[in-house]
């Protein structure tokens, strides 16, 4: 299981933290929760057969909610 939460924090720090030079906390608590709303509802996922984590969770399809 900490594999899982190494690579998702490894996917945060890359993806996000470090492209920003952030000047307080409420900038970064930003950036976090957008790269997260991303992961979870806009990027697809491989192991989860191209599905979001959302879509995975709710059990929904993109091509449901697009129709």
């Amino acid at each position: 299981m900490n594999i899982f939460i190494e690579r998702l924090w490894w996917s945060l720090k890359q993806k996000a933290v470090h492209l920003h030079e952030f000047q307080d906390g409420f900038q970064v608590k930003r950036v976090i929760k957008d790269w997260n709303g991303f992961y979870n509802s806009e990027r697809a996922h491989t192991a989860i057969n191209k599905r979001t984590p959302d879509d995975a969770f709710f059990n929904t399809d993109r091509t449901q909610k697009a129709a």
